[in-house]
């Protein structure tokens, strides 16, 4: 049997970024955990404030601002070791998110940070996003950053090296954690693990309905899978538990969804 045709075309330059970004990523120190929150009076708040306001709340803005005040209250687990080997911890919490843009009759998932997000109520990180989601031509892709682009390999990738030349730096360039979601490109749960030059990165995953007990009764939950990724080489596992407790406290108890 012949073999049917063959394309090929050329990778798109911005891709080369990611590539630079996950070949620096792989060499950190980082930690996996695999966790499941119960999201199922947030999404039900959510519902109930779009029905009062015609407004659908961003779900990334929820996870963000629950994020936010986590480490508002774990400001540890923000923290970058430097060249010289000091431990620079940050106050701010500024987040970098992934938004889908339409861009070059794409679609194309562009960086966006968040400043200060624990000093910030929810509609205020929820109207950022959709700002940025109303205007792509603000992520063009500057000249220089281009150029960049077509430098060789060992020469771009230094720019990924910024969290341990200069901690400061890279938070006014790319924020202090990251949060990154692949449910939206399919159903039902599921984690993804990937690589991350931050100190922290959650990796939204899938949402799955299932039984869960509440008040000694089995009803239908939902549940979102979620990755938490943190540096070992800053802080230690048990500082991360409590983190991660606390943000599932903030996440299964809707906070900032009281009030629209």
């Amino acid at each position: 049997m012949r073999d049917r045709g063959v394309t090929v075309r050329s990778r798109p330059l911005r891709h080369r970024g990611t590539v630079d970004y996950m070949r620096v990523a792989r060499d950190r120190s980082n930690v996996h955990g695999l966790v499941e929150f119960d999201v199922t009076d947030a999404r039900n708040r959510i519902r109930e404030r779009t029905a009062e306001t015609g407004e659908q709340l961003s779900f990334t803005a929820f996870l963000v601002h629950c994020l936010g005040q986590a480490l508002d209250e774990h400001p540890e687990i923000q923290s970058y070791r430097d060249w010289w080997g000091r431990i620079v911890r940050f106050e701010d919490v500024d987040v970098m998110v992934i938004v889908e843009l339409p861009i070059d009759g794409g679609h194309l998932g562009v960086p966006h940070v968040i400043r200060a997000v624990n000093r910030r109520p929810l509609e205020s990180v929820h109207d950022e996003i959709r700002a940025v989601q109303s205007d792509s031509g603000e992520h063009r892709q500057s000249t220089a950053a281009t150029l960049g682009l077509r430098l060789p390999g060992p020469i771009r990738r230094q720019f990924w090296r910024l969290p341990t030349l200069s901690p400061r730096r890279w938070k006014r360039v790319a924020g202090t954690v990251a949060v990154t979601a692949v449910g939206m490109f399919g159903t039902g749960g599921g984690w993804a693990i990937s690589p991350t030059n931050y100190a922290l990165q959650l990796t939204v995953g899938g949402i799955e309905r299932k039984p869960g007990l509440v008040d000694g009764e089995i009803v239908p939950r939902e549940y979102l899978s979620l990755t938490v990724t943190a540096d070992h080489d800053v802080v230690d596992g048990a500082p991360i538990a409590r983190f991660v407790t606390r943000l599932k406290e903030l996440v299964e108890t809707a906070h900032g969804l009281d009030h629209p």
